[in-house]
């Protein structure tokens, strides 16, 4: 594991009861914390029935899964057998509270997913979410994905779109390079001993990265801020920028 990948497993393993705290913040007492899937019919850009009609039955992996709610999701439309990789256990214990907390089956397996520790042709569904931007060596995490995927399996990878990171919504400029892929370091807070280390790549190194790696590319799909994009911004304190960038992408794949 690299240098980068330590310090944000390091970052993750303090930060993730703070981080699963706010992510739960919004849930009311009684019901279930958030677990959204990528196949869900609200998920960003929606379903794509034309690539996967569902994944009721399909043996789906989740990489870099962190507390598990694409996991809980994806295994609450059905999918089965359902497992998560992350590498941090402090964010796998919170995926087991919460798979227990919807009482799905799921299995979460500490892991890199530049090294995963599952079997050839595994699966038939995979995703990773706002994960592989925290990756190095993006062309390793993919010829894995690749590897556990069979033929014609499908993988939906979503990440922080790369103009969004290099926004400063204050002074409505660009402060970072959208060519330049990093490393760019986080301070997520000063109570925190690491920083976060991410890699802004643009969208066509995405792209090829993806089919380089044996991915046939179906649909690239960018999404404004979900929770900005669903609210009126009249009754926000938010700069107007951002209803006018994308806030992440998302690509639809099958496996080659």
């Amino acid at each position: 594991m690299t240098e980068h990948r330590q310090e944000n497993r390091r970052l993750w393993n303090e930060w993730s009861d703070d981080f699963q705290s706010l992510w739960n913040a919004n849930t009311a007492d009684g019901e279930l914390p958030p677990a959204p899937s990528p196949f869900a019919p609200d998920a960003p850009g929606g379903p794509q029935p034309e690539i996967i009609e569902s994944v009721e039955g399909k043996k789906y992996v989740e990489l870099g899964c962190g507390g598990g709610q694409g996991s809980v999701g994806t295994a609450e439309l059905g999918a089965s057998p359902v497992v998560g990789v992350d590498f941090s256990g402090e964010q796998l214990r919170h995926a087991e509270q919460l798979r227990d907390f919807y009482g799905v089956d799921a299995q979460f397996v500490q892991g890199d997913v530049t090294d995963l520790p599952l079997a050839d042709d595994r699966f038939d569904v995979a995703s990773s979410e706002a994960a592989f931007q925290m990756v190095e060596h993006l062309d390793q995490a993919l010829d894995e994905t690749r590897r556990v995927l069979r033929d014609g399996g499908v993988f939906v990878f979503s990440v922080m779109h790369p103009l969004y990171e290099g926004l400063d919504p204050e002074t409505r400029t660009i402060e970072e390079s959208y060519l330049d892929a990093g490393p760019r370091e986080v301070v997520i807070d000063e109570g925190y001993e690491s920083t976060l280390t991410v890699f802004d790549r643009p969208v066509a190194d995405l792209h090829n990265a993806l089919v380089d790696a044996g991915f046939e590319v179906r649909r690239i799909l960018e999404h404004g801020n979900h929770e900005v994009r669903t609210t009126d911004p009249d009754d926000r304190d938010l700069p107007d920028i951002l209803w006018e960038v994308p806030h992440s992408v998302r690509f639809w794949t099958v496996a080659r």
